[in-house]
């Protein structure tokens, strides 16, 4: 049971320093306390803990543009932010984490202005069919977060200069279907904006856990400069890019997968994973498993059986039907 409430909001849109403060907040979160963090970043792509940067993204024109380029904790796809769009994060305990209660949070706040939307999918929230916020997760030693983007005034027509299409994803969904699917709150409500989303989100996350709420200080940069540099630095941002072997990609239900082999001398030297799944530290633990294994199918197939994995499952059914 959630007894106390606290809400912040960031001081600037720097993309590093606000995922550094909400790595902070996880660590400092409390149980039954629930921390609602509302920030925004601009001009930004943030990728996926287990993606590619080179494939997902044209670095070309990110680079040109001068958009910031940063790496999150949880898993699932690339976004592209600007100041148009808010951001919220949902902070707390493992026993009180509740992805549909926390969902219901932002249904509320929207149905305040009379706007009905629905949850749909692995984490996507639409109205009339089309998507304005896609969600992601982290835990992390009994604690998580939830997190996901608002889009209520963004400039959409940025966001293809800045991904490279994933083939797989455009042929399992249809080209038109993927880029007619995505909205913005104000086509709704044009007199909706950040300031009054943020209004409502606390109010209805007061209404759902019934508790009021108590407004924190965001962090000065040096309280929390040990979570800045892990964001800006090249090797988290980057990812591990070695040289691979062999390589092999499908797209599953619950996301795509790349995988890359180093092999030498009929040894698995390093494993590679990328992925847009929402469950990144399996897609971590089946790396980590892979690494060091005979590169033989059935020896591959054998490391993945891990317990309760349906990702797992779907790769090992995969794995057999490859040419390795």
């Amino acid at each position: 049971m959630i007894d106390r409430l606290y809400t912040v909001s960031a001081a600037g849109s720097d993309p590093t320093v606000n995922l550094a403060a909400e790595s902070a907040f996880l660590d400092r979160v409390r149980k039954n306390e629930l921390i609602l963090y509302l920030w925004q970043n601009d001009n930004t792509i943030v990728i996926g803990r287990n993606q590619n940067k080179y494939r997902e993204c044209n670095l070309r024109n990110i680079e040109k543009d001068h958009v910031h380029l940063v790496r999150r904790m949880s898993g699932g796809g690339a976004v592209y932010h600007d100041t148009g769009n808010l951001n919220f994060t949902f902070i707390t305990d493992d026993e009180n984490y509740s992805v549909d209660r926390q969902s219901e949070v932002i249904l509320n706040a929207l149905a305040k202005r009379g706007l009905r939307a629905e949850i749909s999918g692995r984490n996507d929230l639409l109205i009339s069919g089309m998507k304005f916020s896609g969600n992601a997760y982290y835990h992390h030693h009994g604690f998580s977060y939830h997190h996901g983007t608002l889009l209520i005034s963004s400039d959409l027509s940025k966001m293809p200069q800045y991904f490279n299409p994933d083939p797989l994803k455009l042929s399992a969904n249809g080209v038109s279907s993927v880029r007619s699917r995505v909205c913005r709150l104000n086509e709704f409500d044009p007199e909706l904006d950040v300031r009054i989303m943020k209004k409502l989100l606390i109010e209805a996350c007061e209404e759902v856990y019934g508790v009021r709420h108590t407004e924190m200080q965001f962090p000065a940069e040096e309280e929390i400069k040990e979570y800045i540099d892990l964001y800006r630095s090249r090797e988290w941002i980057d990812g591990k890019n070695p040289p691979f072997d062999l390589k092999f990609e499908k797209r599953f239900s619950w996301g795509g997968i790349e995988i890359g082999f180093h092999v030498v001398k009929g040894i698995v030297q390093e494993c590679m994973i990328c992925s847009d799944s929402m469950e990144p530290d399996e897609i971590d633990e089946m790396s980590r498993l892979l690494t060091g294994c005979v590169f033989e199918k059935d020896a591959l197939i054998r490391k993945l059986e891990i317990p309760d994995s349906a990702i797992a499952h779907d790769v090992r059914l995969w794995l057999k039907d490859l040419e390795l």
